[in-house]
């Protein structure tokens, strides 16, 4: 007993060696646009124009403050707004429709019926990249962001100096999601840990390293780089549309990869609230399973996987009074201690308590529990669940959207 439990501890304590002193650097969450006090990207000698694409569905409690912050950006250049209503089933596209009436700028259309092999959110996108193509065919970038997104005034402006001082295909950035109320205080910090643990930001942003990854809350690209990959319809059937869209344009075309940047951001901020613990289980397990490829096998390595990072340094800590196994209690304090240092960076950024860390194993156990819940959600034929519409990922990679399937 001993002897396993210290092998288990020496384990944990390795893998968050690695994780600390070899992935990237992820932890440390310092890939940021420039802010006030720093030195900014240059301004470009013109400012280009630039088209934003919003694709909503059922939006209503929040559509109105995202265009508002859309149409208050202090962007020099030339610069539209397209919402793309989704079918919507409450008052989205009336009160998109009453905010166009007082400014040109916006445009509101509603998308066609969804075509098969398409996800609604990618179809939507695809419209309105059509009718941004109609309005302002010389835009040199499209801005896609989501309808439950708030921006600062200075948002666009950041984003596309960083683009042009740096010659970058895809901007993006991961928005300050909604954090208030205990559950969300508890295991949104945490799924933003997940995030660039798994896409360690400063890889996806170094052009001699293949990871590629996108945050689809806030994604600025450069529309000549989206047409030479094919355009949005080359990842139409995707449930993980931001990172398989960073991945396409990263990989990029003729042996000429993309260049991409992505970053954390506070100025822009996730107007969804997350007050519920099942709201957060089911923006969770909507794709956690897909992100593992639908694979049985992968599905039980990752589980083993959180259980050796997150848990078993704990479970030895606290249960030494009865195993009484010094070297494996040693191991696994310090692999809890590296887990606590490597938190405390999101928990800054998210104005947590410092003491916060030492609840992440509880926070890795419960994503486990959706990981699995994701599973079996794909396995009964209700993967990709999301306001009203299951889209469920076949054997041969092809998206099926199958409307109005409920979650059970």
């Amino acid at each position: 007993m001993s002897l396993a439990l210290t092998v288990a501890s020496g384990l944990a304590l390795l893998v968050w060696l690695y994780l600390f002193l070899f992935r990237g650097r992820f932890w440390l969450c310092d890939q940021r646009l420039p802010v006030i006090g720093t030195p900014p990207d240059p301004d470009p000698a013109a400012w280009p124009s630039v088209v934003a694409v919003v694709p909503a569905r059922d939006e209503d409690g929040v559509i109105g403050t995202s265009l508002s912050t859309l149409l208050a950006q202090d962007y020099p250049g030339r610069f539209r707004v397209i919402l793309v209503d989704d079918a919507s089933r409450d008052a989205t596209r009336a009160i998109a429709l009453a905010l166009a009436e007082t400014d040109d700028r916006l445009t509101v259309i509603s998308a066609r019926p969804l075509p098969a092999g398409w996800s609604g959110k990618l179809w939507a996108v695809s419209e309105g990249l059509q009718q941004a193509a109609a309005q302002d065919p010389d835009a040199r970038y499209v801005w896609l962001t989501d309808a439950d997104i708030g921006h600062d005034p200075g948002n666009l402006r950041r984003l596309v100096a960083k683009a042009e001082a740096q010659r970058l295909d895809l901007v993006s950035l991961m928005v300050l999601l909604n954090h208030r109320g205990l559950w969300a205080g508890l295991l949104i910090p945490a799924f933003v840990f997940f995030f660039q643990k798994l896409y360690p930001f400063r890889w996806v942003n170094s052009s001699t390293r293949p990871e590629a990854a996108a945050a689809g809350g806030c994604i600025l690209v450069r529309r000549e780089a989206l047409d030479a990959v094919g355009g949005i319809a080359r990842i139409r059937g995707a449930l993980i549309d931001d990172c398989t869209l960073g991945a396409v344009i990263k990989a990029g075309v003729n042996g000429q990869p993309g260049r991409l940047w992505l970053g954390l951001s506070t100025r822009a901020v996730s107007l969804r609230p997350y007050s519920r613990f099942r709201e957060i289980w089911d923006m969770v397990i909507r794709s956690a399973y897909t992100q593992l490829n639908h694979s049985p096998w992968l599905l039980a390595g990752a589980i083993l996987g959180m259980i050796l990072t997150y848990l078993t340094a704990p479970i030895v800590v606290l249960t030494w009074s009865f195993h009484q196994a010094d070297l494996a209690a040693l191991f696994g304090i310090a692999a809890w201690f590296l887990m606590v240092v490597a938190y405390q960076p999101t928990l800054r950024l998210y104005r947590k308590p410092r003491m916060a860390a030492w609840l992440l194993p509880v926070v890795g156990f419960l994503y486990s529990l959706m990981t699995i819940a994701s599973a079996v959600r794909h396995w009964r034929g209700r993967g990709g669940q999301w306001k009203g519409r299951v889209t469920q990922t076949n054997l041969d990679g092809t998206a099926e959207t199958l409307a109005g399937r409920p979650i059970e």
